[in-house]
């Protein structure tokens, strides 16, 4: 594989390439050809490599043994960015590099499976960049990301949705879903809203008053 992304301004997404599971070949490619900034977590450069993705920043802490001349000379021209900051995680640490360069949104691959520690803090994360960068994760069965207050998205009937709260949500109120929620409050660990549907062709709402409340589209 190899990416032909199209190189525009920084208006548009970037994407991330993290360390987890790899996803199908079809969705990366789809996601490498409209991306302006391909990053790779310095975990995940010989995966990268292997595929034969060429990409524009390596970033991370190094920690794992690095060896600069190798990586520049097979992706050559790129920017590697040491952070060795260990009270961040190397994606945190990527969020932060495009909020610097005034990046306003990015997609994300690699960052669910494998290890269960990993997959949790990458999605629990994103919470802290709300109204600083647009975030969405992708694997081969769900599109993941953070809600604003009021919500609304054509989806057909049958779509699987699931309503994921990051702590307390409350005020939730929806339309168009199987089951509906109205003004009802969700709780991590003890009541959550997962394996919704939508109940049928149209546009789906939901609206929140307060917390942080996750959308995952999924498909099994």
């Amino acid at each position: 594989m190899s990416s032909h992304h199209i190189v525009r301004d920084d208006q548009e997404p970037a994407l991330i390439i993290a360390n987890g599971a790899a996803c199908h070949e079809e969705l990366l490619g789809q996601l490498l050809e409209w991306q302006p900034l391909v990053i790779v977590l310095d975990s995940a450069i010989e995966r990268v490599i292997n595929l034969n993705i060429k990409v524009d920043v390596v970033l991370g802490d190094f920690d794992r043994g690095f060896n600069p001349e190798e990586i520049t000379a097979s992706q050559f021209p790129i920017e590697i960015i040491h952070k060795p900051d260990q009270n961040k995680t190397d994606l945190e640490k990527a969020f932060d590099y495009l909020i610097e360069r005034k990046i306003p949104a990015v997609n994300v691959v690699w960052a669910t499976g494998r290890r269960a520690d990993h997959t949790i803090t990458n999605l629990t994360n994103i919470v802290s960049y709300r109204n600083l960068l647009k975030i969405v994760i992708h694997d081969d069965h769900s599109k993941i990301y953070l809600l604003p207050q009021k919500f609304q998205k054509w989806y057909p009937a049958k779509t699987n949705i699931s309503l994921i709260p990051i702590g307390v949500v409350n005020g939730i109120t929806t339309k168009n879903l199987l089951y509906p929620l109205n003004d009802e409050s969700l709780t991590m660990g003890y009541r959550t809203g997962s394996s919704n549907a939508v109940l049928e062709d149209g546009l789906v709402t939901i609206n929140h008053s307060s917390g942080d409340l996750l959308l995952m589209e999924c498909v099994d």
